[in-house]
């Protein structure tokens, strides 16, 4: 590449981030990586109106966690700083002004009224009201106004815009990284509001100064924006600026049904369509950190949604996804969100952690529900993770361990016959002459006396398990009565003996 890879996330502080957005960072992220360049993050936040407080520091929160944090961004290596819209707002007049100066932009004077009658006429006549070549000449703008009509207005505070000006009867032969070749007809372009009196750029202008000043070497984003392309890439000719490569990501789809992904298909099917919970006066979003997903299996299945490496791998630490992330890999058709896939994802992570990062997670549920216990907690996190997507979803697999049964499944209660309360008292003796009370020990012994006596191992086991667990799941049952202990298992039998 002939010059530093500089690439940049460019988020609008509007509300919670958007998963599709986070993805559209983590492929920025990789990118930068993979080429030795910088990944820097600018807040887009020309648009006051649509400001939420908290959602600022609620995206630099959601990229730590994630452990795809910008190098530079507000308040870190400011480089090309401010990294706020906002506080770069001086600056665009200037540059609106340059364009009009130089040909590529005129003063539009037009009221809202006006323009909303041209858009109702259209309308009627079943087209579409585009402001461009074929009416611009019309209006009330400086292409028709006189100089000293238009000085005159703009000394009178008259409300106006700047508007680009579309070159005619061109045909754009652009280049995307992922798409290929694409061609715009500039006929069919509107002239898009570039600045506003008001003192504000809009994203259009604002978007291209900034990452030309930030010296940006490519602009990787949602395909949502590939109908702006043509008016930025001649932006960056008016202003006589060498342009970024362009790569547009292909849309996170719904799991069902067609369309991109939304936070209401989140809400209908029960799974985040954010990284961090998000909460208003009225409602709270959820999120992938609160709902017990690992921020590693979070990057692992978002990396794989639009790109792949030609393998069947599928589990990538990060590290693995920057040497092998490639721009040409990414698909230009939409990727459709499985959340099932997601979860399979974080069952894959939470096996790979160590029983001991597992055991201190889960003692921190158990501090929420009350719990404080000198069980092992290693041990118990080792038997039952295989059944487990979240560190959240052990409680139900193993709350018998910390709480003894009160009441019975139906289902195990079928094996539970007239004989069983007196096979279960036998038992009761023969666990009390266990000195060694391991689980291979305990096993072997209870097993001998079952063969001794000639007993059924169903008669004994399924009441035994009942007895304990309060239901016929749970692992194997001689380590359950290791691990809760000689007393609290013949506690245990005895309760079932009188309640059941």
């Amino acid at each position: 590449m002939s010059k530093p890879v500089r690439v940049r996330f460019a988020p609008s502080p509007t509300g919670p981030l958007h998963i599709g957005g986070v993805r559209t960072a983590l492929f920025n992220y990789l990118f930068a990586k993979k080429h030795g360049g910088t990944f820097y993050l600018r807040v887009e936040d020309t648009d006051q109106t649509r400001f939420v407080p908290g959602a600022e520091a609620y995206i630099f929160e959601a990229l730590e966690w994630l452990g795809i944090a910008p190098d530079e961004t507000v308040g870190k290596n400011e480089k090309f700083g401010p990294y706020r819209q906002s506080e770069r707002k001086a600056m665009y007049k200037e540059y609106a002004d340059t364009l009009i100066q130089n040909g590529w932009a005129y003063y539009a004077f037009d009221s809202a009224e006006t323009l909303d009658a041209l858009r109702k006429t259209a309308e009627a006549e079943g087209k579409t009201f585009i402001y461009n070549h074929t009416i611009r000449e019309t209006l009330e703008n400086s292409l028709v106004l006189t100089e000293e009509e238009v000085n005159k207005r703009l000394a009178n505070g008259d409300a106006y815009v700047v508007r680009f000006k579309t070159p005619v009867n061109e045909i754009l032969e652009l280049k995307d990284i992922i798409r290929g070749d694409i061609k715009f007809d500039t006929n069919l372009l509107d002239d898009k509001v570039l600045f506003k009196s008001d003192g504000m750029p809009t994203y259009h202008l604002a978007n291209i100064v900034d990452d030309h000043l930030m010296e940006t070497s490519h602009v990787i984003r949602g395909e949502e924006w590939l109908p702006s392309l043509p008016l930025h890439v001649l932006l960056y000719k008016a202003f006589g600026w060498e342009a970024p490569e362009f790569a547009h990501l292909p849309l996170i789809l719904k799991p069902v049904g067609n369309g991109k992904l939304s936070k209401r298909d989140g809400d209908k099917m029960g799974f985040p369509v954010f990284p961090l919970e998000w909460k208003t006066e009225e409602s709270t979003s959820m999120g992938y950190r609160e709902n017990g997903f690992f921020p590693e299996a979070v990057v692992n299945f978002l990396a794989l949604l639009g790109w792949n490496d030609g393998t069947e791998q599928e589990l990538f630490t990060l590290e693995e996804l920057v040497n092998k992330f490639d721009l040409a890999r990414v698909n230009k058709s939409g990727a459709k969100f499985d959340p099932e896939k997601n979860k399979w994802f974080n069952h894959q992570y939470l096996l790979g952690k160590s029983d001991n990062i597992l055991a201190n997670s889960f003692a921190k549920e158990l501090e929420k529900r009350g719990i404080t216990t000198s069980l092992d907690l290693e041990r118990i996190v080792s038997l039952n993770k295989e059944r487990a997507n979240f560190v959240t979803d052990l409680w139900d697999l193993t709350d018998y361990f910390f709480i003894a049964p009160t009441a019975y499944d139906e289902k195990g209660l079928k094996n539970w016959k007239e004989e069983t309360p007196e096979l279960i008292k036998q038992l009761i003796t023969v666990l009390e002459g266990i000195s060694d009370f391991t689980s291979a020990t305990i096993e072997t012994v209870v097993k001998e006396w079952l063969t001794a006596n000639e007993i059924g191992m169903g008669k004994v086991m399924q009441p035994f398990r009942l007895s304990l667990v309060g239901k016929m799941m749970g692992p194997h049952l001689f380590d359950i009565v290791e691990i809760i202990g000689k007393e609290e298992t013949i506690k245990r039998l005895n309760t079932a003996i009188t309640s059941i």
